[in-house]
């Protein structure tokens, strides 16, 4: 099996090592070792912090597997080894992961120098040839391949120019928008009181049970909503949106504390799209009462202005990087349409999806900008 192969099938191996280690030390750390003393500093010169790394040359050893060579000579023979230098490892773990923590390299290098020993045994046996590993090779290959486009595809996006920022910003400028927002939320219904657990009910008991609260919810709605229009008024009064916002709270019958009414500084992503038009509002300006699923809205706006180029630039970076990723992914994904034979495979449905044993890269996500 060829190295490059190998290193394929050991990024399965790095996956899990990196879900059941514990947390890796430091980058750059280098693991102590019991047969290693570190070596004291000269007098007036300074002390070697644990976390300094030794500049090995790149051609020094550092992966010996004594026992393992091509070409096994006869048994009497002393200079049967495969050796690894530094540039050879390092050149391994660039292609694996870049970065990569000490504890996680030397995790690697073990598993790495095991599996070569079983995959030159697996060779002895013969077990390099016939159709099985040929189509299991081939799969490596393709999902390699995958994932090398997505991380061209990543780099390409990443490349926007301060032009491009600016741009983005100036034919946007109603989402770096931000306003400091007042805010009083109406539950939309009261809160139910607890039920009698104690009671038995038959059947017709229980359709009356039904009837009355549906009535219930209804009245409660009701009394909400109308709620919700009397505290209107009273903050288009000037009234204080703290003491309004508990009040609501006590309407609905919520022993919890209520939110607070003062939201501070915030953009038309942060918000639900049906309370976006809080935005809208001009400076000492109240809504009218915004209906929502989970109850009623009033807003006022204090102030409000638009983040400096300066402040948005890093999160128009990821925008565009994220969209240009999605629309290079899509556009690839499109030149070329898979058709299934259902007769064979069957119709999609929930549950069917890629098999386990080759996981193909997913498509990478957009960055999110706005809480949730």
């Amino acid at each position: 099996m060829t190295r490059n192969g190998l290193v394929c099938l050991l990024l399965g191996a790095l996956a899990w090592g990196q879900a059941a280690s514990p947390t890796p030390a430091p980058a750059g750390q280098k693991p102590a070792t019991p047969s290693t003393a570190a070596p004291k500093a000269a007098p007036g010169a300074p002390a070697q912090t644990p976390e300094a790394k030794p500049e090995l040359p790149p051609d020094t050893p550092v992966i010996t597997i004594n026992g393992l060579c091509d070409h096994k000579p006869d048994a009497a023979a002393a200079n049967c080894k495969t050796v690894l230098t530094r540039s050879d490892f390092e050149k391994i773990i660039d292609a694996v992961q870049p970065n990569m923590p000490a504890r996680m390299r030397r995790q690697f290098a073990t598993r790495y120098a095991n599996a070569l020993v079983m995959s030159k045994k697996a060779e002895e046996w013969g077990l390099d040839k016939g159709p099985d590993y040929d189509e299991r090779m081939n799969l490596a290959r393709i999902q390699v391949l995958s994932q090398e486009l997505n991380k061209a595809i990543q780099d390409k996006a990443s490349q926007i120019s301060d032009k491009d920022i600016e741009d983005y910003y100036h034919n946007n400028l109603a989402k770096f928008e931000q306003a400091d927002l007042e805010r009083v939320y109406v539950p939309k219904t009261q809160q139910q009181p607890p039920a009698d657990k104690d009671a038995k009910k038959d059947e017709k008991d229980a359709k009356a049970a039904e009837e009355a609260e549906q009535k219930r919810v209804a009245d409660s709605e009701k009394t909400m909503k109308d709620e919700a229009d009397k505290l209107r008024a009273r903050a288009a009064a000037g009234e204080d949106f703290t003491k309004l916002q508990e009040e609501a709270y006590q309407v609905a019958g919520i022993k919890t504390g209520a939110p607070n009414a003062v939201m501070g500084k915030m953009r038309r992503t942060m918000l639900p799209p049906a309370q976006g038009v809080a935005l809208d509002l001009k400076p000492g300006e109240i809504s009218q009462v915004i209906t929502d699923q989970n109850g009623y809205f009033i807003y006022r706006l204090k102030s409000k202005d638009t983040m400096a180029l300066d402040q948005a630039r890093e999160e128009i970076k990821g925008t565009l990087r994220s969209q240009r990723i999605q629309e290079e992914t899509q556009a690839i994904q499109q030149s070329a349409t898979p058709a299934l034979d259902e007769a064979y495979f069957g119709p999609e449905g929930p549950g069917r999806g890629m098999p386990p044993g080759m996981p193909m890269p997913p498509p990478p996500k957009p960055a999110s900008t706005s809480p949730k």
